[in-house]
């Protein structure tokens, strides 16, 4: 068996040998050889920490002087393509500026219920925590946006969020994270959207003739979305709230998410994937990829176009009318690149300010696509 890349965040030389006193100090049930070695990583860990603060701010730097230096020492375009690149140049302003530009509030609410932290191990509950990272991301950068609750908000998922990532959720803007139930977020969703903050009827609940959808805050209903619901979303309506199950489980807990909004008596629905695509694997997604296709859809009223533009390529979507899920369009693939590294550079200044580094085998979880058999509510 080949040996694990070097990691410099690591102290090599960790004496994972047992000291006898370990045992002897333990007033509970013994504790196990594996937990032990465990809690001794963690000790060393904890002893490197300012170490690794440096080498970060060290990494940073060099960073930022690399880019500086690039900047100056670009030479001038030589080749048709480079050419064509620089004259497309005085675009990016306007881009740089839609990036920033307000968008707006829609009458319209998501829950992702994370009820399940309990049902996780770690390596899922870190993936957990960056999808929730990811859809609060992109919710707040997207033309039509959400109203956004984070539900069942407790245990070591939120002791993650207040430790390794410092409490950075508490200065988050557009999301509220509650220690109720999912229930209890849809009640406080439904009393907002009776207030003047609500938002108003624009994207896809506007017409092209500039007609909006006719409704109001009574007709309003909660739909928790799960794949294994019998029932399929047609479309989503303002004054509604829709509940995205948090968990990642490798599908170990099947139909957990259906039974849930079944006992509670709660409508269910999934999303109509089946009836656009053709897919090469499963019917499943992860929480940040539904939360972003039905923002796709909110912006464009068309789930085809939604699908399109953000299930993971390597699924093999085909939309039913043969056109394949390759290339994103250039406004959502600059999208997604800015979530990408406004996400990364968050988390970066997250683990900078609590001193605490993000284990390496998982800080791509921040960025992937979400594994095959991730469970999830659907799609």
């Amino acid at each position: 068996m080949s040996s694990p890349p070097e990691n410099p965040l690591f102290d090599e030389d960790v004496n994972l040998e047992l000291p006898l006193n370990t045992q002897q100090e333990q007033t509970g049930p013994p504790m196990s050889k594996n937990k032990l070695k465990k809690l001794l990583r963690d000790q060393k860990w904890e002893e490197g920490r300012e170490k690794r603060r440096e080498l970060r701010k060290l990494k940073a730097k060099e960073k930022k002087e690399r880019k500086r230096a690039g900047h100056d020492n670009q030479a001038p375009p030589d080749s048709a393509h480079e050419k064509r690149k620089a004259s497309a140049e005085p675009e990016a302003p306007a881009a740089k500026k839609q990036k920033h530009s307000k968008s707006d509030q829609l009458p319209i609410s998501f829950v992702i219920d994370c009820d399940f932290d309990n049902l996780m191990q770690d390596g899922e509950r870190i993936s957990l925590a960056s999808q929730v990272t990811r859809s609060y991301s992109e919710n707040s950068k997207a033309p039509f946006r959400s109203h956004l609750f984070v539900s069942s908000f407790g245990g070591l998922l939120k002791q993650r969020f207040d430790t390794v990532l410092a409490g950075h959720h508490h200065n988050w803007k557009g999301v509220k994270f509650l220690e109720g139930d999912f229930e209890a977020a849809a009640g406080q969703a439904a009393a907002l959207m009776k207030t003047d903050r609500r938002g108003r009827l624009a994207g896809a609940f506007q017409s092209e003739d500039d007609q909006v959808v006719q409704a109001t805050p009574t007709a309003g209903e909660v739909i928790y979305l799960t794949s294994d619901s019998p029932d399929t979303l047609t479309e989503l309506k303002p004054y509604s709230t829709y509940v995205i199950g948090g968990i990642v489980d490798k599908n170990r807990h099947k139909g957990i998410c259906y039974k849930r909004a079944m006992d509670r008596g709660v409508k269910t629905a999934k999303l109509p994937i089946g009836d656009y695509m053709k897919m090469a694997s499963r019917f499943v997604l992860a929480t940040n990829h539904v939360v972003e296709i039905m923002l796709r859809w909110l912006e464009v009223g068309d789930w085809g176009k939604a699908f399109l533009e953000v299930i993971p390529q390597r699924k093999g979507g085909v939309l039913k009318n043969g056109v394949p899920v390759l290339d994103k369009s250039p406004e959502t693939t600059r999208r997604d690149q800015e979530a990408d590294s406004e996400v990364v550079e968050q988390f970066q200044e997250e683990e900078a300010a609590s001193e605490t580094v993000i284990d390496e085998a998982h800080k791509d979880d921040l960025i992937a696509e979400a594994p095959e058999n991730t469970k999830e509510h659907q799609p």
